[in-house]
């Protein structure tokens, strides 16, 4: 079986779940189902279920972990609802990669590249919006809008009118092309920003994974590793807050001169201070890996 994508912090991952030796992992995006086939090969005792929303992610999978399929439960859904149906299973770890995956990325045709001569980028093809809908329909307004908070760029405001003034665009590579000529910092594609705003907005990444991280909350885990894995600033800066959050015992206003709050609100431990990135050797083996950063969450043993 040709499996061309190299999953980013295997061997971090490995070592995250490596002391679990019973119950279900979650792999919330499964893929190409690199994360998984290792996790199931370095535990022997532990089950899965792999959870994608592409519906050809999900068949690759089950291809590749065929030799385990005894151990593994397949669903295709948005990881944003994985972990609430399955809160009647012994869960003890869970890990969602919330970036593009390879093979979205690789296959020209949904709209992800550069070089893409189609105009999509939706994630679940079932998506009634695509890039081409944001590119072509919205207002001047709501592309800068759009702009300026998913890709937290400077001149939005130029680049936006820039697109209406283009448009309509057939392709990712006509809309590449033009967005090119606009130029930028040096080593970074002057698409690279504007492309990851139009894919936040046309798959609600951010609200997806917020649904994620409260659904993890509101299931109430026990001894449960939460490992996240994102790509941009804006995901991790979700995550970093929220963990902070479960952290925290007391969750009285900061203005309050004693705690009214219980003092118990902690659901368990931050594993990782700062968040864990790829090796130099991982980046020059898979340069995607890059902008990669991994932070780990441990919830209670005991019951809330």
């Amino acid at each position: 079986m040709n499996i061309p994508h190299i999953p980013v912090l295997l061997q971090e991952v490995k070592e995250i779940f490596a002391d679990i030796n019973d119950g279900y992992i979650v792999d919330c995006t499964v893929g190409y189902g690199g994360h998984s086939e290792a996790l199931l090969e370095q535990n022997p005792t532990i089950k899965m279920i792999c959870c994608d929303q592409d519906a050809e992610a999900i068949a690759f999978s089950k291809k590749r972990l065929e030799k385990f399929k005894d151990r593994v439960t397949f669903e295709h859904a948005s990881f944003s609802t994985v972990i609430s149906k399955y809160t009647d299973f012994p869960i003890r770890g869970i890990l969602a990669d919330i970036g593009v995956s390879s093979l979205q990325l690789d296959k020209k045709e949904r709209g992800f590249s550069f070089e893409s001569l189609t105009l999509d980028m939706r994630m679940n093809p079932s998506n009634p919006i695509s890039a081409a809908t944001i590119v072509n329909e919205y207002s001047q307004k709501k592309l800068e809008e759009i702009l300026l908070e998913y890709g937290e760029m400077r001149d939005a405001k130029r680049v936006a009118q820039t697109i209406c003034d283009n448009r309509p665009f057939a392709s990712a590579k006509e809309l590449a092309q033009v967005l090119k000529k606009l130029g930028g910092k040096p080593k970074i594609h002057p698409a690279t920003l504007p492309f990851q705003a139009i894919r936040i907005e046309v798959n609600n990444e951010l609200d997806e994974l917020g649904e994620l991280l409260e659904s993890i909350y509101n299931s109430k885990l026990q001894d449960c590793l939460v490992a996240i894995i994102s790509f941009h600033s804006l995901e991790d800066r979700i995550v970093k807050k929220t963990y902070k959050f479960w952290a925290q015992s007391c969750i009285c206003p900061s203005g309050v001169m004693r705690c009214e709050c219980g003092n118990n609100h902690s659901i368990g431990k931050i594993m990782t201070k700062k968040p864990i990135v790829p090796t130099k050797a991982e980046e020059k083996l898979n340069p995607r890996s890059r902008s990669s950063k991994m932070r780990v969450f441990r919830t209670d043993s005991h019951e809330r």
